[in-house]
């Protein structure tokens, strides 16, 4: 296509993005370079500006710019709650979904073996100091209904058990194999209202 190896790397570059393609990254390089120059500066400045100043929350693990993210550092939270979600976008779709007024634990992922995902990828050890500190009273697990959501589920019912917390799931309406982040808020918001204990 070009002979500019800036251009390619560039192309190879926006194919990072989940479900951004070969034509597509090649799509959206040729806009920015031809139609829009300033909104590439404004969006290379602030990925880089993301990159270098974001990191994790010290006590949840969400995306943050402080050591204590804005929910953690709130006195308005719930300390006796804490729900688990698998990344930032599931708190986030909780969050804006329902009237939770609880704390979070964000995993950054779920156990999968095959993928280097184990406890400690997973902050576990973190979570179980938090429940054997004796504040939480509930552990609400949302993980997403997959075959590695359901089984990091069952692990973390089990921590809860071992900490004396009782531990609940979300309702029926997620439906199995779903991702939380597509899940329309009303059926988010039927599922966590109607959350049952793990057995």
């Amino acid at each position: 296509m070009s002979s500019s190896p800036l251009l390619l790397q560039l192309i190879e570059a926006l194919r990072v993005l989940p479900g951004v393609g070969a034509k597509t990254a090649q799509r959206m390089a040729l806009h920015l370079l031809e139609r829009d120059r300033e909104g590439a500066r404004r969006l290379a400045h602030r990925l880089l500006e993301a990159v270098e100043r974001i990191g994790n929350c010290e006590r949840c693990r969400t995306f943050s710019e402080t050591p204590i993210c804005t929910l953690c550092a709130s006195p308005a939270r719930d300390d006796s709650l804490l729900c688990v979600v698998e990344t930032p976008v599931d708190q986030l779709a909780i969050e804006q979904a329902t009237g939770f007024r609880g704390r979070y634990f964000v995993l950054l992922g779920r156990l999968s073996p095959l993928d280097g995902l184990g406890p400690e990828q997973l902050g576990l050890e973190l979570l179980a100091r938090r429940l054997a500190a004796g504040q939480v009273r509930e552990l609400i697990v949302a993980t997403n209904p997959t075959v590695e959501g359901e089984a990091t589920a069952h692990t973390l019912a089990q921590m809860a058990r071992h900490a004396g917390v009782r531990a609940s799931r979300l309702a029926h309406g997620v439906p199995l194999g779903g991702e939380l982040e597509f899940i329309d808020r009303g059926t988010i918001a039927h599922a966590f209202g109607g959350r049952l204990e793990i057995p």
